[in-house]
């Protein structure tokens, strides 16, 4: 798609910011010393804005963060997180069945489960809290900045990916992002794309190279 082109370094990427987002996402952000995450943008349903999804024992799970009503033609910095649903109590259950014996669950487990015990207000809160751990334990440090206004045509030099990773082809159209099979906890058949939580847990410290292997050319 050419609208996804990969533009010649330096350029910066603009992207919306996603709830522990897939490797296409991160894949992105390995290739861009400078990110502009879209705090101004309209939440849309049914994206990667409050869902990701994990390899559990019988299937692929998605995990959904639940927003308030009324409030999704707010900018997304002042979408509420619904607290009425026990979302975390579901969210980290699945997570450490889902691999509590992977090889790495332990090592990075103290780093999420805090986040997991808190009321978060907003969602772009508990997603910067998650992507910014994400990155640490993957060992990278791009520039990461937010718009102050909304933009539809971006200035050149900027390379708009908003919207362009979608749940709708998860598996099926790649911006970033060629898949590299590696071990994961669970089946013979390779599940590709999943949230970046399944490389992190199954491969550990491994996990960087993988997304290296796989970057777009």
């Amino acid at each position: 798609m050419e609208k996804y082109q990969l533009l010649p370094q330096p350029a910066e990427l603009l992207i919306e910011l996603h709830y522990l987002p897939c490797l296409d996402y991160v894949s992105g952000l390995m290739q861009y010393d400078q990110v502009w995450l879209e705090a101004r943008e309209h939440y849309q349903k049914q994206s990667y804005r409050n869902r990701c999804y994990v390899l559990t024992a019988n299937k692929v799970d998605s995990l959904t963060v639940p927003v308030q009503q009324g409030t999704h033609h707010l900018p997304i910095q002042e979408l509420r997180v619904d607290n009425g649903q026990p979302w975390q109590v579901h969210h980290w259950r699945t997570l450490r069945t889902a691999y509590g014996k992977a090889p790495f669950f332990e090592y990075y487990a103290p780093e999420l489960e805090p986040v997991y015990s808190r009321n978060w207000t907003f969602l772009f809160d508990l997603n910067y809290e998650l992507l910014t751990i994400c990155l640490k334990l993957l060992g990278l440090a791009p520039r990461v900045n937010l718009t102050d206004w909304y933009d539809k045509t971006p200035p050149d030099g900027l390379l708009d990916a908003r919207s362009g990773i979608n749940p709708r082809n998860r598996t099926k159209s790649y911006i970033f992002h060629c898949p590299v099979p590696y071990l994961q906890n669970f089946g013979l058949e390779f599940v590709q794309n999943l949230s970046i939580i399944d490389l992190l847990f199954c491969q550990g410290p491994a996990a960087k190279d993988v997304l290296k292997a796989g970057l777009r050319k």
